[in-house]
């Protein structure tokens, strides 16, 4: 109770204090403010950034190891020569993964992907758009958000028909006006009936319009089109993707039995290394990770320094502050006032100005948040709040503590007759 009471009569002394020199106080406060701002700023920036390219990146999947010839993450220790001597993934190693994986996966697709087709429906043509052929569990694998229409059926993908599930561009540009479903659209000399169109996705932070410029097709129509390549040069090469289980975590599980398979399926001696890559979207996700860290810890250097300059300031105020009221504190201690009384007053008024000056800064980071755009949207998080609002107490208690303690030190005495 004692500690309450000493810590609001505290507060009404720093209170009172900086309404007496409102003018300072809203000088001293605005270089905490800046650096609060700026680091901020920074931190909001950088956590809006990656999270948009995290959810632009949602197209590879979530809890999917694809297997590929090529790693997405590159190891320098690697010989880079050994990449070209390995096949790319096959039908046949796809058929023996679905029939040979226990239920450490939900799903095993083959799919690939050729960009710069053109599409026609009557008059109407589009240029530059993405065909990609698919297996009955590719929407376990990445998301298809089919909103008119419906997905493939099993039969329909073993027996290569050909029917098509758009992107929402692709049926503005070839069906304007109308219903896209059981339409007939042309590509490469083949003829598509149009089972399903895919919700509008629209640009993301990276320019990637999602599934909106996409066709997808069954993969047997698909191969009918195009050279599937077997070695990876030449024609277009496949990739294999496989769901996990929500009771796998990290797909440890996964990853081991998908590693032992793969190497069985190409019988590939106990000492022979892999000759295929088990890549994952949290390897993009950790470098993207890393690279906004350096980000964030350069944008951090950069706001310690106005944060640097602002705790001087307060500093200055606040030695500015106890010989102004050195003949107070005199006859404060004169009364009977301890040391850590007056020592907690001017700590107090220290913290209490910085934390108006990160609260300024943090309101107009949030201001900022508030402007509409679509390029990027800004996010101000709790834990962001939090980072500004801790970092001015500290800096209140850096900046506060030598002049409080010079004050909390003297005597009563020579204190009163301080002019």
């Amino acid at each position: 109770m004692k500690a309450l009471r000493l810590t609001l009569e505290s507060f009404r002394f720093a209170w009172h204090a900086l309404k007496a020199n409102l003018l300072r106080t809203i000088l001293s406060l605005l270089g905490v403010t800046v650096g609060i701002f700026a680091i901020i700023a920074v931190f909001t920036v950088v956590d809006s950034l990656e999270k948009n390219i995290r959810d632009s990146m949602s197209f590879v999947g979530d809890k999917v190891i694809y297997v590929d010839k090529w790693p997405w993450v590159f190891d320098p220790k690697f010989p880079w020569w050994k990449f070209f001597k390995r096949p790319v993934p096959t039908v046949r190693e796809y058929r023996l993964l679905q029939k040979n994986l226990s239920s450490n996966s939900q799903g095993v697709a083959i799919f690939a992907n050729m960009n710069g087709n053109t599409f026609r429906a009557g008059s109407n043509s589009m240029s530059g758009a993405m065909l990609q052929g698919v297996t009955f569990d590719f929407r376990k694998i990445s998301d298809v958000p089919v909103v008119e229409g419906r997905y493939f059926t099993p039969q329909e993908i073993e027996s290569a028909r050909g029917v098509a599930i758009i992107g929402n561009e692709v049926a503005k540009n070839l069906f304007p006006g109308r219903s896209a479903i059981g339409q007939v659209l042309k590509t490469r000399g083949q003829r598509f009936v149009v089972i399903g169109v895919m919700e509008k996705a629209g640009k993301n932070v990276l320019g990637i319009t999602g599934n909106d410029n996409n066709c997808i097709i069954p993969f047997g129509a698909f191969a009918k089109m195009f050279t599937i390549s077997t070695s990876g040069f030449g024609g277009v090469t496949p990739s294999i993707g496989v769901k996990g289980t929500d009771d796998d975590p990290g797909l440890l599980d996964l990853e081991y039995e998908l590693k032992g398979a793969m190497r069985n399926i190409r019988g590939l001696k106990p000492r022979e290394e892999d000759n295929f890559s088990l890549n994952r979207p949290e390897m993009l996700a950790n470098a993207i990770s890393s690279l906004f860290s350096v980000i964030g810890v350069a944008g951090a250097v950069i706001g310690s320094f106005a944060m640097l300059v602002g705790g001087f300031g307060i500093a200055n105020i606040m030695f500015v502050s106890v010989k102004e009221r050195t003949n107070i504190i005199g006859i404060q201690k004169s009364l009977g006032a301890k040391n850590y009384f007056v020592l907690f007053q001017f700590l107090f008024e220290a913290v209490f100005l910085c934390l108006l000056g990160g609260a300024a800064g943090i309101l107009l980071v949030w201001l900022v948040t508030l402007v509409p755009q679509d390029a990027l949207p800004l996010t101000l998080s709790a834990g962001n709040i939090s980072l500004g609002l801790t970092v001015s107490v500290v800096i209140g208690v850096l900046a506060g503590i030598i002049p409080a303690v010079l004050a909390a030190n003297l005597d009563p005495v020579i204190a009163i007759r301080a002019k």
